[in-house]
C-alpha cells in the first residue's frame, strides 16, 4: 500500500534559553539532567524518523482492532477477518490501498501463546500471499504463491518470548521480534465475476491460538492492554504527543541489541519502553527544540524524496523488507511508511511510482492529459500480475469516478485496445476520451494526483533494472 502526505517545512532555529529545573518526568525516568536544546532537537529528529512507522502503524491497527466505533474496524485481536471485495474510495484508514486483491487481516497478540495459521490449496495461476509485519513495520516473513507455493500448509507464528516446541504438522515456525504483529492476506481477484471464488479461498484461511489447535486448555490470559487513542494523520506530523505514543508502543518491542546505544540517547528525553515522555513537563525551550526536531525529520524526508526517490536513485524496493535488509536505514523505513505503509518486500512486489511526468512537472488532471505506452514486448515482467492505480491528492485515496475504475491491470489485457504495432497505450485524463480509446482509459480527477504501478512477484529483469517502467508523457 503506497501513500504520500503533505509535508511541513523545517522549523526555525531554536532559541538558546537558560536551563530550567528538571521536570518530574525526567526524575521519574531516572535521568540526572535533561539535554541541551541542541541535543534535544537532534534526539527528537532521530527518534521521529525512527518512530514514525511505529506510530502510524499503531494508528491503523487501533482503527482495525481496537476502536469498535471506527468505520474501518475489522475485529478482535487474534481473529481473522475477511473483506470479500476490493478497496474503493470509501476505504480511508490506509492511504493508497491496493485495489487488486481483496484483503484478509489479523491483529496478532503473541504475548500468551503462538498462533497457528492454516491455508488451503489455491489453484495454480491465482496469486495469494500472507505478509507478516511487526510493530517496526519490518516484513519478517511471507507465506503464499512466491514464498511457499499454492499447496495447503500450516504455519506457527510465535512471539519473542515463546520457548515451546512446535507441534507435528506445522510446516514452518515464524518468529516475530515484537509482541504484537499484523498479518495481511492478499487474494487475487481476476474480475468482478470471480468474487465468489475468492470468498471460497478466504473461507479456507484459518487462524487460531496454539492451544485451540492442539485441543488443550488456553494458558493464562496476559494483562489487558489499555490502548491509548492514536493521533490523527495531521497530528502525527506536529504534536509532541507523538513521543508519548511511541513510549506506549515500544513496551511491546523488546530492545534489539543493535539499537541499545540509540535507545540510550532517546532515554535522555524520556523516549523508550518504560519511559514517560510528557511534553507539558518540558521547559519551554526544550519543547520548542522537540517541535523543531520533528520538523527537521520531515525536512530530511522531503529532501530524501526529491533527491533520491523522485529521481529514481532509490525506489520502493529500498524501503520495505526485513530488519537485516534495511540494516539501520531508518530514513528509508520512514519513507516507506509515509509513501506506502505495509508495502511489500521487493521479492514480493515492487512499486514504480509516478509523482511527476517525463518533463519533471507535477501531475494534474485539470487541463492536462497523460499517456503511458508499453511496447509489445515490454509489459511489466511478473510471475503473478501487474496493475496501474491512480490516487488523488492530497488525500492519497482512490479517486471516485463514474466508471468505478480505479486501476488498469494485467487481467484486463484481453479487453484493452492494442496499438498498430501491438503495444498498449493507457490514457490517463479527466475527460472521457474518444469511444475507441475508452477501454484504455484510467479516469483522473480534475486536480493533482499520482500513479502507482504494482508488479506482484516480479521477475528478475524487473528487480535488476533490465526492465524500466515507461515514462508518463503529457499530451499536448
Amino acid at each position: 500500500m503506497l501513500r504520500r502526505r503533505t509535508l511541513i517545512a523545517a522549523g526555525a532555529a531554536v532559541a538558546l534559553l537558560p536551563r530550567m529545573p528538571i521536570p518530574t518526568t525526567a526524575r521519574a525516568n531516572g535521568t540526572a539532567s535533561l539535554p541541551s536544546p541542541e541535543e534535544a532537537r537532534a534526539i527528537a529528529r532521530e527518534a521521529y524518523i525512527y518512530g514514525f512507522p511505529l506510530v502510524d502503524s499503531y494508528r491503523v491497527q487501533y482503527s482495525y482492532f481496537v476502536d469498535r466505533n471506527d468505520p474501518e474496524y475489522k475485529g478482535e485481536w487474534n481473529t481473522l477477518t475477511n473483506t470479500a471485495r476490493v478497496y474503493t474510495p470509501d476505504d480511508k484508514a490506509i492511504q493508497t490501498p491496493n485495489s487488486d486483491t481483496p484483503y484478509s487481516s489479523v491483529g496478532a497478540d503473541l504475548r500468551a501463546e503462538p498462533l497457528v495459521i492454516s491455508v488451503p490449496e489455491v489453484e495454480n495461476g491465482r496469486y495469494y500471499s500472507i505478509q507478516f509485519v511487526d510493530m517496526y513495520t519490518f516484513n519478517f516473513a511471507y507465506v503464499g504463491s512466491r514464498a511457499t507455493g499454492n499447496s495447503s500448509g500450516t504455519f506457527l507464528l510465535a512471539g519473542p518470548n515463546w520457548k515451546g516446541k512446535p507441534p507435528s504438522g506445522v510446516s514452518a515456525v515464524v518468529r516475530s521480534e515484537t509482541e504484537l504483529a499484523f498479518l495481511l492476506f492478499r487474494t487475487q481477484l481476476f474480475d468482478p465475476a470471480d468474487i465468489d471464488n475468492v470468498k471460497k479461498i478466504q473461507a479456507g484461511y484459518r487462524v487460531e491460538p496454539l492451544s485451540a489447535f492442539l485441543g488443550q486448555p488456553a494458558p493464562a490470559a496476559p494483562a489487558k492492554i489499555d490502548f491509548i487513542k492514536p493521533l490523527s494523520v495531521d497530528e502525527e506530523r506536529t504534536s509532541p504527543q507523538f513521543f508519548s505514543l511511541l513510549d506506549f508502543i515500544l513496551q511491546f518491542c523488546p530492545v534489539n541489541p543493535l539499537e541499545t546505544e540509540m535507545m540510550a540517547r532517546f532515554a535522555k528525553l524520556g523516549i523508550g519502553a518504560g519511559k514517560t515522555f510528557d511534553p507539558q513537563a518540558l521547559p519551554p525551550e526544550l519543547l520548542e527544540a522537540v517541535e523543531a526536531g520533528m520538523a527537521d525529520a520531515w525536512a530530511a524526508f522531503k529532501e530524501h524524496k526529491e533527491t533520491e526517490l523522485d529521481t529514481g536513485k532509490r525506489s520502493s524496493a529500498d524501503s520495505f523488507g526485513t530488519r537485516a535488509f534495511l540494516n539501520g536505514n531508518y530514513l528509508d523505513r520512514m519513507s516507506g511508511a509515509v509513501l506506502g505503509i505495509y508495502g511489500n518486500s521487493k521479492e514480493e512486489a515492487i512499486y514504480p511510482v509516478y509523482f511527476i511526468d517525463s518533463k519533471g512537472e507535477s501531475i494534474d488532471g485539470a487541463g492536462h492529459r497523460y499517456r503511458i505506452r508499453f511496447a509489445q514486448d515490454a509489459l511489466p515482467p511478473v510471475n503473478a500480475f501487474w496493475s496501474l492505480t491512480l490516487y488523488e491528492l492530497p488525500s492519497s485515496l482512490l479517486s471516485a469516478n463514474s466508471l468505478h475504475r480505479y486501476l488498469i491491470n494485467s487481467p484486463m489485457l484481453p479487453d484493452l485496445k492494442r496499438d498498430a504495432d501491438g503495444g498498449i497505450t493507457l490514457e490517463i485524463q479527466h475527460e472521457m476520451p474518444a469511444a475507441d480509446r475508452q477501454a484504455n482509459w484510467l479516469p483522473a480527477p480534475a486536480g493533482p494526483f499520482f500513479l502507482v504501478m504494482r508488479l506482484y512477484w516480479p521477475k528478475a529483469e524487473a528487480l535488476d533494472g533490465r526492465w524500466k517502467a515507461p515514462a508518463l508523457e503529457r499530451v499536448n
